[in-house]
């Protein structure tokens, strides 16, 4: 059956009239204006800002925290020639801050060498280890560290204790003690009020770069497009601007690394979006931190070598096709592991790789709904990733039992941990304790809010060209969804490999349209045979053999009111698990398969129960539906014949007498039966006798009759009728009993 995946709100907020003539004169139509005023902007000056942002119109770096001293302290460094430790992250938000900032020092003159923590080795944030070794080794005097640091407390005081000043630029939540480093500068620090907290590691390390070079450097924004639509940071305020013109400059990119990975991935530059760059370009970045040393892709974002950034982009591509593989591979293993009677799951195995963990918790979160842990296990530890619903919040849950663990961090919704192996069942017992004692309902589904209604006939590739206004779209700004209802699926099939998606034709009023649904191919039953369908869906542009054209992608669907399947046609088989309807029945979602005599029968095991599904196989073990009741001529055809007859056999002759009237052998027997019931004949041992004595009776006083009448009328409805008209039937006696 159909289930939604989401808890659906559906806006309704109307624009007024003065606001729709603002939004004309701006080249909106009236759904993208719509759109815009239930997002919040609801007058001119607020319109204007956002559909026209501009770089002049950025907060000025130096309002953020320590700014001044880390720019000072900096252009002392490059003065005297000092060197200095870009240290970053291990995915595309690090690596794309870390070349920002070595971009900029480089073209200040500055000696600067760029380090990525290894996932494996150095793990996340500052590593004392590494910061001994460029300080010994290298005889760095100045780090930097870039998406990253405020958690850093050990290595950064190991630095400042060997007289190396610690630069820290970070986004990420601020502990309660910060570290003592030289300069902290980030957008939420408490000592100053910074106009945007939302700015990206890359954001933040652009701020720097601003100040540095007392401009806005333009050519590094493609970078900062990259990193800030990577870390999933809002696409508001500053961000918003940032990507806006980033996302331009990444489509001219010089970069030879990007050009590489573009022609790799069968990206066009020219048609790039922030749908290209979330999808595909970050999860390749991503792939290298997460099964190898992240290094190469400074080179990739940076370098001037050809040869070099053709080699960098074939290692990412290579990792990236890796990595799908390893996911697919630990999450099948994980969902095999999987134990619906718990309300979380705590899934461990050696020999998982800790760097894909997160992925593999994503997609199971997805399907189950309940919160997922993914842990590998080594050496007696376990390490890995969680994620989590709305309803349960992991940091909450577990923040208060750091005894179990060697390390933990995260938000409500996500974390990573580190424990011995002998704490899991501990682990999966605090998380079931806290959901019990919140009383915590995991069957509450997400919110899916729905900007506004679609009416199919309004729509044009034009609409694609207004939403289009709105781009880019990300987190606090998501991409458009509409909400789609009085639409009739005309056709469905299933498409791609195994068959995984499907493509429906939808009709509303007089205008059809295509709709797409990938990951739901296994519904192409039942999504072709529901009526009331409601869809969430966005709004996509479809190029094939050089046609253009609208279509739909859909987001979620639902069912208004109860699901009925047919399922008559031979091949087709009752789903497995889905109780057969009897008396005793308490499921929700039932099948009706061997059918009763009579619709009272069955009428009476839909009395009191209301259903979310049924399914009709309706198998009819006597189809007397087929043969009727009998016609007048039929009965005085079979009477005169066997008045001829003092004595008829029938059961030796009973296949003869029906080959001979042309009366099937069901229909034939009642007939007689019939007879045998007004007194016309007599059956004794099998031997019928006419009684030429009888009274004439009208064949309707038979109550034989009157049942097969019945029988028929019944079996016609349950074989030929519609869903919808034998579910209306089944519950009318329910129905008159109410009124009644």
């Amino acid at each position: 059956m159909i289930s939604s995946k989401y808890e659906w709100i559906i806006k309704d907020q109307q624009p007024d009239q003065a606001f729709l003539k603002l939004a004309k004169k701006e080249g909106l139509d009236s759904l993208t204006a719509q759109l815009l005023y239930t997002r919040g902007v609801t007058d001119e000056a607020a319109l204007a800002a956002f559909l026209n942002p501009a770089l002049e119109d950025l907060h000025d770096p130096y309002l953020l925290h320590d700014m001044e001293k880390a720019v000072a302290r900096i252009r002392t460094a490059i003065e005297t020639a000092e060197p200095i430790l870009i240290y970053g992250d291990y995915d595309a938000d690090g690596m794309t801050s870390a070349s920002i900032l070595k971009e900029t020092l480089e073209e200040l003159g500055a000696e600067c060498e760029v380090y990525l923590p290894n996932r494996f080795t150095d793990g996340y944030g500052p590593n004392q280890s590494v910061y001994k070794y460029f300080i010994d080794q290298q005889g760095v005097s100045l780090i930097v560290t870039v998406d990253n640091g405020v958690a850093g407390h050990e290595a950064i005081a190991y630095a400042q204790a060997q007289g190396v000043d610690v630069i820290v630029t970070d986004h990420h939540s601020l502990p309660a003690e910060l570290p003592e480093a030289f300069a902290i500068v980030h957008p939420e620090h408490p000592e100053t009020d910074y106009p945007f907290k939302h700015l990206a590691g890359c954001g933040v390390a652009f701020k720097l770069a601003c100040a540095l070079l007392e401009e806005i450097n333009v050519d590094l924004l493609d970078l900062v497009a990259i990193g800030t639509i990577a870390d999933m940071v809002p696409l508001t305020g500053e961000n918003r601007a940032m990507v806006k013109f980033g996302l331009e400059v990444l489509k001219r990119t010089q970069r030879m690394g990007l050009q590489e990975l573009f022609q790799l991935a069968g990206i066009d530059p020219t048609s790039l979006t922030e749908e290209t760059v979330g999808f595909q370009l970050a999860p390749r970045l991503n792939a290298l931190g997460r099964l190898d040393d992240p290094n190469p892709a400074i080179d990739l974002l940076t370098g001037f070598d050809d040869d070099l950034a053709s080699q960098i982009a074939q290692l990412i591509e290579e990792k990236n096709t890796e990595r799908k593989t390893i996911v697919q591979s630990i999450y099948e293993e994980a969902k095999a592991m999987v134990d619906m009677k718990r309300p979380a799951q705590v899934l461990a195995k050696e020999g998982w790789n800790p760097g894909v963990l997160g992925i593999v918790a994503g997609r199971l979160l997805e399907e189950l709904h309940q919160p997922i842990i993914v842990l590998s296990i080594q050496n007696g530890s376990a390490k890995g990733s969680a994620r989590s619903t709305e309803a349960v919040n992991l940091f909450e849950a577990l923040s208060p039992h750091q005894s179990i663990f060697t390390a933990f961090g995260g938000h409500s919704g996500a974390a990573g941990m580190t424990l011995p192996v002998e704490q899991l069942d501990a682990l999966a017992d605090l998380l079931a304790t806290y959901i019990r004692e919140q009383e915590i309902d995991l069957s509450q589904k997400s919110q899916l809010l729905l900007d506004e209604e679609l009416v199919l006939d309004q729509l044009s590739l034009d609409t694609i060209k207004s939403l289009d206004k709105l781009a880019p779209f990300g987190m606090e700004h998501k991409q458009p969804v509409f909400y789609l209802r009085q639409a009739k699926v005309v056709n469905a099939r299933a498409m791609g490999q195994d068959n995984a998606h499907l493509k429906l034709r939808l009709q509303q009023g007089q205008t059809e349209m295509d709709l797409v649904a990938f990951g739901y191919g296994a519904y192409v039953r039942e999504l072709s045979q529901l009526k009331d369908l409601e869809f969430a869906v966005t709004l996509s542009v479809n190029q094939w053999n050089g046609n253009t054209s609208l279509q739909l992608m859909m987001v979620d669907v639902r069912v208004n009111g109860v699901q009925l399947y047919d399922l008559r046609s031979k091949n087709l088989a009752l789903p497995a698990g889905v109780p057969i309807l009897t008396a005793d029945t308490i499921n929700s979602v039932v099948a009706i398969d061997q059918l009763p005599d009579q619709l009272a029968d069955l009428q009476s095991l839909f009395a009191g129960k209301t259903f979310e599904a049924i399914y009709f196989k309706n198998t009819i073990k006597t189809p007397y539906y087929l043969s009727g009741y009998g016609t007048r001529d039929q009965y005085a055809k079979l009477y005169k014949t066997i008045y001829q007859f003092p004595e008829f056999d029938v059961r030796y002759k009973l296949k003869a007498l029906s080959h001979f009237l042309k009366i099937d052998q069901i229909l034939l027997v009642k007939m007689i039966q019939i007879f045998e019931e007004l007194g016309f004949v007599t059956i004794t041992d099998g031997v019928m006798t006419v009684n030429k004595a009888a009274e004439k009776r009208p064949i309707t006083d038979s109550k034989i009759y009157q049942d097969l009448v019945e029988t028929v009328k019944f079996q016609e409805l349950m074989a030929l009728g519609t869903p919808e008209e034998m579910y209306a039937v089944l519950k009318e006696k329910e129905d008159d009993s109410d009124e009644k």
